[in-house]
């Protein structure tokens, strides 16, 4: 158990150093606001779709490997907990804004970055841990885009300037400046608005091409039989090393801009969210998305799930929300700082959460 607990610390304390990296920085204006914005853009639409293609590309063998049994059970309990989230959600805060973070914080583990390494880690399968990744990331940023369109805030425009007469004739006296009106434009959330959001995830669009090339490969074996001819890594290596190179900074980078956008005064003004959020990523979402498998691999026939299955549900259900929650949040004008904090907060906590987790799983199945 101790060396479950050193894999813990390995794969979550990097993250909190890279965030407290970007914090200094920032604070001492090595960083400033223009190089986190942009950071933010760059990480999201080139690094991280770059990431999850290579990923896909270089770790799913072919169709004929997935375990249709372990895909249902995973993404079947991601939608459950999305529902209980929405009402979480919803219950717990007023503000629009948040409400989209909070949601996105119970369903969205960081199954991409920490999550491979730790099934690795705990002897799990990693192809299977792939498989599971090329249909889990999809439904994962798929629920986060409806969950940030649909509690998407109103945003303030500025209407036209009010003169010194305008204000005379509305009952002011004196001197008045002219200003500008303001005014709210009621964001729009139908279901044309929120599919095309997914359309154009970059995310979502980084695990799709990395299927379409995997499906290449499945044909060009049939057709071939069983050889490859064209291979994107074989015949387009240039390609392929500058795909992996942006894949390689997507991690650390994206952790460096969330730590220049980290304020800890902020945390007294969100105290209740963080809290609302954290307990859910850490806590309620491990219990449901490992519990119920443990108990129906125990108690029934539904599912059967073996040892080389619960580390990859341990990543998936069991890891802190992932890092490009924030970075999406930003995109998507709801409440950034939030969830930033639940990262940060998550990645802390889950640093002990996953220790017990394995335990407990340890001692139930053997």
């Amino acid at each position: 158990m101790l060396d479950v607990l050193v894999t813990s610390i390995n794969a979550v304390l990097p993250i909190i150093l890279l965030i407290l990296l970007g914090y200094l920085l920032k604070r001492f204006k090595v960083l400033n606001d223009n190089f986190v914005k942009i950071g933010n853009k760059f990480v999201f639409k080139i690094c991280l779709p770059c990431m999850l293609f290579i990923n896909i590309y270089d770790g799913m063998d072919g169709f004929a490997d997935i375990r249709w049994d372990v895909v249902i059970y995973s993404v079947t309990a991601i939608c459950v907990i999305f529902g209980l989230g929405l009402v979480t959600a919803i219950l717990t805060t007023k503000k629009q804004s948040r409400r989209g973070v909070i949601l996105q914080c119970t369903f969205r583990s960081n199954f991409a970055i920490i999550g491979l390494a730790l099934v690795e880690s705990l002897g799990g399968d990693k192809g299977l841990a792939s498989i599971i990744s090329a249909f889990s990331i999809p439904i994962f940023n798929i629920l986060a885009v409806i969950s940030l369109t649909v509690f998407a805030e109103a945003e303030p425009i500025a209407g036209d300037a009010v003169g010194w007469t305008d204000a005379v004739n509305a009952g002011q006296t004196g001197t008045e400046q002219p200003y500008l009106e303001v005014k709210t434009v009621k964001p729009k959330h139908g279901i044309k608005i929120i599919l095309l959001n997914i359309v154009k995830n970059p995310l979502i669009i980084g695990v799709f091409i990395g299927l379409v090339f995997v499906g290449i490969r499945e044909i060009e074996r049939a057709c071939c039989n069983g050889e490859v001819i064209f291979s994107f890594k074989e015949h387009l290596k240039f390609l392929y090393t500058c795909t992996g190179s942006l894949k390689a900074i997507a991690s650390p980078l994206a952790l460096i801009v969330l730590g220049g956008q980290f304020r800890f005064d902020a945390v007294k003004g969100m105290t209740k969210e963080i809290v609302v959020g954290t307990v859910w990523r850490v806590l309620l979402a491990p219990l449901i998305g490992i519990g119920v498998a443990v108990l129906l691999s125990m108690y029934t026939d539904l599912f059967t799930f073996g040892a080389d299955v619960y580390p990859t549900l341990i990543a998936l259900f069991g890891t802190p929300v992932a890092v490009s929650s924030a970075i999406m949040a930003g995109e998507m004008k709801s409440d950034e700082q939030l969830a930033t904090q639940l990262v940060v907060w998550t990645s802390l906590y889950s640093i002990a959460t996953i220790f017990v987790t394995v335990f407990i799983v340890g001692l139930l199945t053997v």
